[in-house]
């Protein structure tokens, strides 16, 4: 009986111990490489090396990675972040997962779905869920959305402090986690700039030639006039504010020109009813805070807004615009010629009686003052109702050439200021309202303008020189490269004519006239602008606002050196005052500031 017992006690002995042995062998696999957070190579046949089958992926989430040979733009545009930020966030999270499983003993609990490249498993290393802490660490992305938001954040603070390079360990450069050569390396290295410099050669695309950048900007501040103008003037009813822009020249997203500061005023001060028209919008966060407790007071806010044929919407002005309940664009279904013209218009209608347009795009190159703007607000309920109508036509979905001329007067009167309004396409307003004005003029006509390609209205300019008119324009550098540009035209009749050289844009659509007139709104002096795009003009009949304005023009005039009476600024060059320091595409070629020839 003893020895049946023993008997029956060796073999549950050897049971256990081949139990034991099955554990250790499965508890005994390491992880040999990591391709990324949630893709594993786990060498299951102790050989040490790669096979096939051993890939393992950790099921429903998903993580940022630094191996910039895997895509990750769905994930970017879910999270709205750029590719710098999407390898800042994916290197913490391959530290995080090199730490926890690289060259670790872990048991793998496999699950039934699989691929052809993956075998998902539950991961866990010594006796802890890698799956559940990878959700707890900051990393984790679950359809779209971040697990916990604010570890995230942290975690992509600290990588960006490391300031990040890609080293092409092949040619032994390194580079910025934005620049193309880096990108498109085969063999890299994502490390801290720090332990690259100690031992490896700079990009001189992306790294050199930004140091270039500094010197030329701190070269550039020692000569640049500081010499400023009044940034606004009220008269009753009206305040008019420009940008003077020669002494910004970088954009940024801080509230500190009138410009962000009375759009934040008049948002405040809106109790029922908002309505936007929208060309292009910028996250400045004082503006979003402003509609967001609008939106909580019960403000009703509406938009209308451009979109372009077969092209998505700029990544910020898709997430204000998911804000928006009430919105239209300006797509015609299936008829791409007129989605294609533009809902150019840049106006804020309050309350049904306040006003706000001009050339300012609601942008961060527009509200900080960077481009040279000019903004009017005006309390007047009657032209607020003029514009309201031409709101509900494009809010009914009535766009461009769709559109019917509002029938009424179209003269309004604000004080002692006459003004008045003139919507594109309809009214073709520099045949009908800008033309005969130029035609009429005595002393001047001063033209601050983005571009001009209109022929009847560059042909009037002409005749008004030709009469005795004292003619000057200031165009903005860009323009100079447009196929209709008459720029050259007016410049061999006599008119002179500077391109100017910042870094910002002349962004203004005006014309100031024999200190009686100021022609300003978002309506380009180009054949698209009257007879395409939903554009609104103002003519503001009023002394002292066209001083003010003429003032500002003679202010910027000088500034411009006069060697560009004749030749034409390339707009992203060293010849282009902080553009090569700006960190913006001023020629739209691609290329910013010294990846540019032009800053070369």
């Amino acid at each position: 009986m003893n020895k049946k017992i023993l008997h029956i006690a060796y073999i549950l002995v050897l049971f256990l111990l081949f139990i034991i042995f099955e554990i250790d062998k499965n508890t005994g696999t390491r992880v040999i490489e990591i391709i990324s957070p949630t893709k594993v190579v786990v060498d299951l046949n102790s050989n040490g090396i790669k096979d096939e089958g051993e890939t393992i992926c950790v099921p429903e989430i998903q993580t940022f990675t630094s191996n910039i040979s895997i895509n990750q733009n769905d994930l970017m545009k879910a999270l709205k972040l750029s590719q710098s930020d999407a390898i800042n966030a994916g290197y913490m999270a391959d530290e995080f997962a090199k730490e926890f499983l690289l060259n670790k003993k872990v048991k793998i609990e496999i699950k039934p779905e699989r691929t052809m490249e993956c075998k998902f498993a539950d991961i866990y290393a010594d006796g802890v869920n890698y799956s559940k802490s990878l959700r707890g660490s900051g990393h984790a992305i679950i359809e779209g959305k971040t697990v916990n938001p604010e570890l995230f954040e942290q975690e992509l603070e600290e990588a960006r402090a490391l300031n990040l390079v890609i080293l092409n360990r092949k040619s032994g450069k390194f580079h910025k986690l934005d620049c193309r050569y880096g990108i498109k390396s085969g063999d890299f290295l994502i490390l801290p700039m720090a332990e690259a410099e100690l031992q490896f050669e700079k990009c001189k695309y992306c790294i050199v030639r930004p140091e270039q950048s500094e010197k030329l900007k701190k070269k550039e501040e020692k000569t640049l006039d500081k010499s400023t103008y009044p940034e606004y003037k009220e008269v009753k009813g009206i305040k008019f504010i420009l940008s003077d822009y020669t002494n910004r020249l970088s954009p940024h997203t801080k509230c500190d020109h009138y410009f962000c500061k009375e759009t934040v005023n008049l948002i405040n001060n809106t109790h029922s009813t908002l309505d936007m028209a929208v060309y292009e919008w910028s996250k400045i966060p004082d503006i979003e805070r402003a509609i967001q407790a609008a939106k909580e007071r019960g403000v009703q806010i509406r938009a209308v807004y451009e979109v372009k044929p077969d092209e998505p919407l700029r990544d910020e002005t898709a997430e204000f615009l998911s804000k928006i309940e009430n919105k239209r664009p300006d797509e015609i279904p299936e008829n791409k010629k007129l989605t294609s013209m533009l809902m150019h218009n840049k106006f804020i209608i309050s309350d049904n009686k306040t006003i706000m347009t001009g050339s300012m795009n609601f942008s961060r190159t527009g509200f900080s003052g960077f481009n040279a703007n000019n903004v009017v607000i005006i309390s007047s309920p009657e032209l607020a109702s003029y514009y309201t109508k031409e709101f509900e036509q494009m809010y009914s979905g009535r766009f461009h050439t769709l559109k019917t001329q509002i029938v009424g007067g179209n003269t309004f009167t604000v004080g002692n200021t006459r003004i008045g309004a003139y919507f594109s396409p309809q009214d073709k307003t520099v045949e009908n309202a800008l033309v005969p004005l130029v035609e009429k003029a005595e002393k001047y006509i001063y033209l601050p303008v983005f571009v001009i390609t209109h022929k009847k209205l560059t042909q009037s300019l002409i005749d008004a020189k030709n009469r005795g008119v004292d003619v000057k324009i200031i165009l903005d550098a860009t323009s100079v490269r447009s196929n209709h540009t008459t720029h050259e035209v007016l410049r061999n009749a006599g008119i002179p004519l500077k391109t100017e050289n910042y870094a910002g844009k002349v962004h203004n659509k005006s014309m100031i006239i024999d200190d009686k007139y100021v022609i300003t709104g978002s309506m380009n002096f180009s054949n698209s602008g009257e007879n395409r795009n939903d554009e609104n003009c103002l003519v503001i009949e009023n002394t002292e606002l066209a001083k003010f304005y003429r003032g500002w023009f003679e202010f910027i005039w000088k500034k411009i050196p006069d060697i560009y009476l004749k030749y034409s600024v390339r707009p992203e060059s060293r010849y282009s005052v902080g553009s090569c320091y700006d960190g913006v595409d001023n020629d739209f070629d691609g290329k910013v500031d010294f990846n540019d020839d032009g800053c070369r």
